[in-house]
């Protein structure tokens, strides 16, 4: 049962990188009611994705497993119908969790009628879920109502609503501003789906728990009025990349491949970089505004002090960083993520106000969850709660000392049909651990990469081949086949048959 009846707002905005947050000293960015939520709740400064693109990364998020144990490798991989997540554990704790946006699952189709038509996408909700906002071709069905309803023209394509701009010159092109979306702010996507969320939570009779899941700041990086023109592109730094994509190509051929894909490859002008930033920029401020009303709206219902809230994200974005836009690969830009937990409880004042440099996992978000609720963690979590440490103030002694992510590029790249590489599809993926002093990113089928992370903060100097530094290589692969190990699935591993019957044991990570 549940221990207390309190409410959960878990909060996701797609695609935002880590260092994001005004919080944190962004010298651009501002993140007024973000910054507010970390200075009542608790900051983590070190927070990484365990995988890109979306789907796996938010299977892991939702499941606590890491992509090695749950296997939904891209979008549209099918997640096992096997697996647990926090949905189904509030579930039978006897809530009724909602979803506003989208978890990016596809159903497990075995055992399934092969006509079912939810076998055609992946934007079914998280098992376990109950009300939430269907989606229908990667867009929401009743935002798109919502806005036929006040007339706005609706294309073939409605993905292009988020792209669409009005007519003038952009930016680069010699227009004062980033030419802004074409719709009204109050009638954007994040808009709409916070509105849905509060109209739902001032209707609960009864302790709640609800996923918002919001789609921006993910590209298309096109902001409406008035934050397209938020951020002045001009006083913007260019991207951290070399000169040249020739240059950045001699790094590895997995990198050289990537920055042969035009839907990876940033573009070459400064110029087009600095409008996509100050947009990017922009769209976080609108999720920013949009939360401060649903938490003003929380404090006036008077459920501010009984609501756990966590915001995060399911990846971040390279941003011209490398010469790569979207996520993808190896680079700390795409897995380095925000994270802020509010506990209202007495209990969590020790960590109130504090920004902890420990690294944390989207792993750690369902025990966080359900160790809140009093519930137990299932075995299958790869993660750890995050509450020892908020309610002592103190990262516990033996909290990892690395962070890990995954990456399986084997549809995205089509590396088996393309003759890019002389592997196929189940050698088509790298794992990546990370500490404060160096980056091991080991292939299944390519060569390794080693970074000094203090001499060489923006990854660009490999050292795996280097003679002097062949003692620390071996000792980071020797760390991440333990951790592989370690975290091997257990499943039933824990339960042994007695003639008393079935007995559990359970064994901390």
């Amino acid at each position: 049962m549940v221990r207390q009846p309190m409410n959960i707002l878990f909060v996701t905005a797609d695609q935002w990188r880590g260092e994001c947050l005004s919080a944190l000293g962004h010298p651009v960015v501002k993140t007024p009611h973000l910054d507010s939520l970390a200075q009542e709740g608790t900051l983590f400064r070190q927070h990484y994705a365990q995988a890109t693109p979306c789907a796996p990364s938010r299977t892991s998020m939702h499941t606590g497993m890491y992509m090695s144990n749950h296997r939904c490798v891209n979008n549209g991989t099918p997640v096992d119908r096997r697996l647990n997540n926090w949905a189904l554990e509030v579930r039978a704790a006897g809530y009724d969790p909602s979803l506003f946006g989208y978890s990016d699952t596809a159903p497990d189709p075995r055992g399934m009628d092969e006509n079912d038509p939810r076998l055609t996408h992946y934007t079914e909700p998280l098992p376990g879920i109950g009300s939430y906002t269907p989606h229908e071709k990667a867009v929401s069905v009743g935002w798109i109502d919502s806005l036929r309803d006040k007339g706005y023209p609706i294309p073939d394509a409605p993905k292009k609503l988020h792209a669409d701009t009005i007519e003038g010159i952009e930016w680069e092109d010699g227009g004062e501003v980033p030419l802004p979306l074409a719709m009204k702010t109050e009638d954007h996507e994040t808009h709409y789906m916070v509105d849905e969320c509060i109209d739902w939570i001032e209707k609960q009779e009864k302790p709640w728990i609800t996923h918002l899941s919001l789609l921006r700041p993910h590209e298309p990086f096109v902001a409406p009025e008035p934050y397209n023109h938020l951020y002045d592109p001009a006083t913007l730094a260019a991207p951290e990349r070399p000169d040249s994509i020739e240059q950045e190509d001699q790094q590895h051929p997995f990198l050289k491949y990537c920055l042969q894909q035009e839907k990876f490859k940033a573009p070459e002008s400064d110029r087009v970089m600095q409008r996509m930033t100050a947009s990017y920029y922009g769209l976080m401020t609108e999720v920013d505004d949009n939360l401060g009303r649903l938490f003003d709206s929380l404090k006036s219902g008077g459920q501010w002090d009984s609501t756990l809230i966590i915001f995060s994200s399911d990846h971040g974005e390279q941003l011209g960083d490398h010469w790569l836009i979207g996520k993808l690969g190896y680079f700390d830009q795409s897995y380095y993520i925000p994270l802020i937990v509010r506990d209202p409880r007495p209990a969590a004042d020790p960590g109130r106000g504090k920004q902890f440099d420990a690294f944390t996992e989207n792993v750690d978000l369902m025990p966080t969850m359900l160790d809140w609720l009093g519930l137990d963690i299932p075995a299958q979590c790869d993660g750890q709660s995050l509450l020892p440490m908020m309610h002592t103030g103190e990262t516990p002694e033996s909290w990892r000392s690395e962070a890990h992510w995954e990456f399986d590029f084997r549809k995205l790249y089509q590396v088996p049909t393309d003759g890019a590489f002389d592997f196929g599809a189940h050698q088509s993926s790298l794992s990546v651990i990370r500490d404060r002093q160096y980056k091991y990113v080991h292939f299944t089928a390519l060569p390794p990469l080693l970074f000094d992370l203090q001499k060489d903060p923006q990854e660009t100097v490999n050292l795996a081949d280097n003679s002097e530094y062949q003692t620390i290589l071996l000792e980071y692969v020797q760390k991440m086949m333990s951790w592989r190990m370690k975290h091997t699935d257990r499943a039933l591993t824990e339960i042994s048959l007695t003639e008393q019957g079935p007995v559990t044991v359970r064994s901390p990570l």
